[in-house]
C-alpha cells in the first residue's frame, strides 16, 4: 500500500507541479504527517522532490524531471476497462490511480483539456433525495466475475421473508439507476440478483462454463422481461388542467409503457391518453392530483377512484374531522 501511495505522490506532483502537504493528504486520504514522511522516503530513494516553506510554498519535483510510470497494474487496467459507478465501487481507488498515470503520461501541452473535462463533468448515479444503499458484497462479486469463478450466494428474493443459498455462474455486473445487479445463470437459466439483497458470497474454485453468453445479450433479455407490462392495461383517457399537465407526465413517467398521447383542448383542460403498467399504478398516481385530473375512461378506473375517495372521506368522518371552513363561512 505504501509503495502505491509513493507512486501516487510522484504522479500528482508530476501532473500539478506543486501541491501543499494538506492538499496531497486530502488527495491520498492520509494525514499531513504521513505525506511528509513519504516525501522524505522519496528523497532518500533518489527522487528529486523538495519542499518550500511559507506562503505559496509546497512540495514539488525538480523542473524537467519525469519518470516512466505509464504501466498499469492488473487492478488499474481492469478498473479502466470495466468503468466505475461512483464512490461505492470497490474499484474506485484503482480507477483513480490509473487516471493519474494516464495524466502523467500525457504530454504537458495536452493535459489542460483533459483536466478541464475531469473537473467540468460530474456523474451522480443516484436520483434526487435518495440515499446510497450499502453494497458490502460488491467487491466479492466483482472478484467472482473477473476471475470467472462460480459463487454461492446467500440471497433474499423480492417478497421473501428469509434468505436462501443458491449457486450462480456469474455473467457480469450492471449498475442501473444507482443500483447494482449481478447477472448470472442459476441452474442454467438467466437470473437477475440485486446486490444489496446479498448477505454472503462464497467464491468457489470451480470455473464458470467456457460458453457463458455475452453479458449484453443476457442483460438485454432480462431487462425486457422486467420492463414488459405484467398485466394488460387499456388506455386511460384523462382531462388534465393545464397547470398540472407537466407535473403529471413527470410523476407518471416511470409507470407508463409508452409515450403519452395528447388530444384536444377542452377549456383550460388538456385531453391526454396514458397507458399505465397496471390500473393500481394509475390509481396511485392520479389520486394525488385531486380535481386537477378527471378520468374519462376506463369505467373500471373511474369507479375505483370514486370508491377510494368515498373510503377516505368515510375514514375522516369516522374520526370526527369536519371539513375546513373558509374565513367568514
Amino acid at each position: 500500500m505504501r509503495a502505491d501511495r509513493l507512486l501516487s505522490t510522484v504522479l500528482l506532483l508530476q501532473t500539478h507541479g506543486r501541491l501543499s502537504a494538506p492538499v496531497l493528504a486530502q488527495r491520498l486520504e492520509v494525514s499531513v504527517r504521513t505525506v511528509l514522511r513519504d516525501v522524505e522516503a522519496l528523497s532518500a530513494a533518489g527522487v528529486p522532490v523538495y519542499t518550500e516553506r511559507g506562503r505559496g510554498g509546497g512540495i514539488a519535483l525538480l523542473p524537467g524531471w519525469r519518470t516512466d510510470v505509464s504501466g498499469f497494474t492488473t487492478a488499474e487496467a481492469r478498473a479502466l476497462f470495466s468503468g466505475t459507478s461512483g464512490s461505492d465501487d470497490p474499484q474506485r481507488p484503482a480507477w483513480e490511480s490509473a487516471l493519474r498515470k494516464l495524466m502523467a503520461a500525457t504530454p504537458e501541452g495536452r493535459r489542460e483539456p483533459l483536466q478541464r473535462a475531469a473537473e467540468r463533468v460530474i456523474v451522480e448515479p443516484a436520483g434526487w433525495r435518495s440515499r446510497p444503499r450499502p453494497v458490502p458484497w460488491l467487491a466479492a462479486l466483482q472478484e467472482a466475475v473477473f476471475a470467472a469463478r462460480r459463487a454461492v450466494l446467500t440471497y433474499r428474493s423480492s417478497g421473501a421473508e428469509r434468505s436462501s443459498r443458491c449457486t450462480v455462474d456469474p455473467v457480469g455486473l450492471v449498475a442501473k439507476g444507482g443500483t447494482w445487479y449481478l447477472v448470472g445463470l442459476h441452474r442454467g437459466r438467466p437470473r437477475l440478483f440485486r446486490v444489496e439483497r446479498v448477505s454472503a458470497v462464497d467464491v468457489l474454485d470451480a470455473a464458470t462454463p467456457a460458453d457463458l453468453p455475452p453479458l449484453a445479450q443476457v442483460w438485454s433479455a432480462l431487462r425486457e422481461q422486467v420492463e414488459r407490462p405484467r398485466t394488460s392495461c387499456e388506455p386511460v383517457r384523462l382531462l388534465v388542467r393545464g397547470s398540472a399537465l407537466e407535473v403529471l407526465l413527470r410523476v407518471a413517467e416511470g409507470q407508463l409503457v409508452d409515450e403519452p398521447a395528447l388530444g384536444a383542448l377542452a377549456g383550460d383542460r388538456q385531453e391526454v391518453v396514458l397507458r399505465f403498467r397496471a390500473l393500481p399504478a394509475a390509481r396511485a398516481v392520479l389520486l394525488g392530483f385531486g380535481a386537477d385530473v378527471e378520468v374519462l375512461e376506463p369505467a373500471e378506473l373511474v369507479a375505483d377512484l370514486v370508491q377510494t375517495a368515498r373510503d377516505v372521506l368515510g375514514t375522516y368522518r369516522a374520526e370526527g374531522v369536519s371539513p375546513a371552513r373558509t374565513p367568514g363561512g
